[in-house]
């Protein structure tokens, strides 16, 4: 009888971890090797980026709650891009949709602005520290070629395509939109002062290769020459990029983004007749691809590496683009945040922890990535947020849910801890980013490997036991060796993310998964959602610089080690 390729994998575990002999409590399955003295380049903080569809989310009970965490948990200002910012309506959300009414027209047809929804996102924002990825879109009711019908009425489980509605297309009178724009920029930095608005990044629309644009290239082209020279003419120092087209290991988006660069570095401006239009940053984006295999999530992080690669491959093939911020717009494991697990079984990976481990084992190959092309990844944007007053984990791409945390926000605090520069991780590990970008994790093995940093007096590392089969295993023994440490003793504190640490989910299901909860269980859930330390804080003599660490790491578990001196 052949077995299904879930239950061969569960059966291959118990084999394998019936063979291994720990006698003495000391062999490893893996051993990993950090080299302190080799330094890879500086961390970049990178990571610390999100986004979201539905921007009237922002300033909401539940929506406040997290930005303040996501602006405790990093050393850096977070940028955050949310759609729908110049979108016509009362700003009342839905999914995969928002409104400010900045722009409408009155009855002669002259502009009529209204900043006061739109300032009240970004002083959510900005009273946390955080910062604008300002994305200039989408085309106003008044402005749209098609104004009708305006707002979609999508739902989880309709068409993606029913939502590409007036806001979609391209304005009646450039003009105007620029002027829009220009007035924008402009109460901008009157409101929050010009140094800190050059700070911000300004990019046009959304996917404009897919259905997000219903014009031409030709007429998105036009359209970013006179966005830009707006954006310039009102701040000559602002950072103004794009196009954050689709994965570029699609063969159209590839050649989007090629047409793009051509055009910004050497085509006819259609706005001011010169050659080429400013470009601060270039974004793209890149998506995974899970599904289920035998009723068992299988995801694909290959798919997303690859549009990782290939982006990067893109921008390091223009010499005039060599140094400039690579900005992965949205960087997820698939592409429909509002997509419930009820309409996509597959999308139950979002809860748990197979979503965590993914995350960090995902971005350590894109930090690789940056590194073979030898580009300046300046953002990976989590496309995640929260969606507020819906039911509790539900299945939607997001960092929390009602004001619980999942266990992948515990990643980014993880992340947040790993400062100073990145280090030499080496050792007889089954995938390297090559592997996984090519081949994704699909082997017997598992993807067992690590990041490392060091600054003047804190060591870390990041390690996980990821796969791309949701197949829970049994833990490996895994071997930290640390070389060439500056100190003669260490206060090591070990972080852990697994079944039982730093996941509010778990606990969740361990109640009966209840849609009302009790303030008791609320308070429970909320702290089982932090992060969690799995041992006590430990002091660890060094010896000649060096030091060994075991740990049992269970599959899809993350642990962070931090040594500090």
């Amino acid at each position: 009888m052949k077995l299904p390729f879930y239950l061969y994998a569960a059966l291959l575990v118990i084999v394998v971890g019936a063979c291994k002999n720990h006698p003495d409590g000391t062999s490893a399955d893996v051993t990993i090797t950090v080299n302190t003295d080799h330094v890879r380049g500086p961390v970049n903080n990178a990571w610390a980026m999100f986004g979201y569809d539905e921007p009237n989310y922002t300033y909401m009970k539940d929506g406040r709650k997290l930005l303040s965490e996501l602006s405790e948990l990093s050393p850096v200002p977070v940028y955050v891009r949310a759609h729908n910012l110049l979108s016509t309506g009362d700003g009342t959300p839905a999914l995969k949709w928002g409104s400010t009414n900045a722009y409408n027209e009155d009855e002669n047809g002259n502009p009529v602005y209204d900043w006061s929804i739109i300032d009240s996102i970004f002083d959510t924002y900005t009273e946390r520290g955080m910062k604008p990825l300002v994305e200039i879109g989408f085309m106003p009711k008044a402005l749209s070629v098609k104004p009708e019908p305006y707002q979609h009425k999508w739902r989880p489980g309709a068409p993606y395509n029913e939502i590409y509605t007036g806001w979609a297309y391209p304005p009646k009178n450039y003009e105007k939109w620029a002027e829009l724009v220009y007035n924008w920029v402009r109460h901008s930095v009157d409101r929050y002062g010009k140094e800190e608005v050059e700070t911000w990044y300004w990019e046009l629309w959304n996917e404009p290769n897919i259905g997000y644009w219903q014009g031409t290239t030709e007429e998105y082209l036009k359209l970013y020459d006179y966005t830009s020279d707006a954006v310039k003419r009102a701040l000559p120092t602002a950072i103004m990029g794009g196009p954050h087209s689709t994965g570029p290991s699609w063969d159209k988006a590839e050649k989007f983004l090629r047409t793009f660069l051509d055009h910004t570095s050497k085509g006819k401006n259609y706005k001011t007749g010169d050659t080429g239009s400013p470009v601060g940053f270039i974004a793209f984006h890149a998506k995974g691809g899970p599904r289920l295999q035998d009723s068992v999530i299988l995801m694909n992080m290959g798919t997303q590496l690859r549009d990782v690669s290939k982006g990067f491959e893109v921008v390091a093939s223009y010499p005039e683009y060599k140094n400039t911020p690579v900005i992965i717009g949205e960087c997820d494991p698939e592409g429909c945040a509002a997509c419930s697990m009820q309409d996509y079984p597959a999308n139950a990976y979002r809860n748990g922890t197979m979503y965590s481990s993914y995350t960090a084992a995902s971005f350590s190959r894109i930090y690789d990535l940056m590194d073979h092309f030898d580009v300046n990844l300046r953002g990976i944007v989590t496309w995640a947020f929260e969606f507020e007053n819906q039911p509790y984990f539900n299945g939607y791409r997001d960092l929390a849910t009602n004001g619980i945390d999942k266990p992948v926000l515990n990643i980014f605090r993880m992340f947040g801890m790993m400062q100073g520069d990145r280090v030499e991780v080496s050792g007889d590990l089954a995938y390297n980013y090559l592997t996984v970008r090519d081949s994704s994790v699909r082997g017997k093995e598992r993807d067992i490997n690590a990041m490392a940093t060091i600054n003047d007096s804190v060591a870390t590392v990041l390690v996980w036991n990821y796969h791309d089969l949701n197949v829970i295993t049994s833990p490996e023994r895994v071997k930290i060796n640390l070389e060439n440490l500056p100190a003669k003793n260490v206060i090591l504190t070990h972080y852990r993310v697994d079944k039982t640490h730093s996941n509010a989910y778990e606990l969740w299901q361990e109640m009966g998964s209840p849609q009302n909860l009790t303030e008791e269980q609320y308070a429970m859930l909320e702290e089982a959602g932090k992060l969690q330390q799995l041992d006590k804080v430990k002091s660890i003599r060094i010896k000649d610089g060096k030091v060994s660490i075991p740990l049992d790491l269970p599959g899809q578990a993350v642990s962070l080690l931090v040594l500090k001196w």
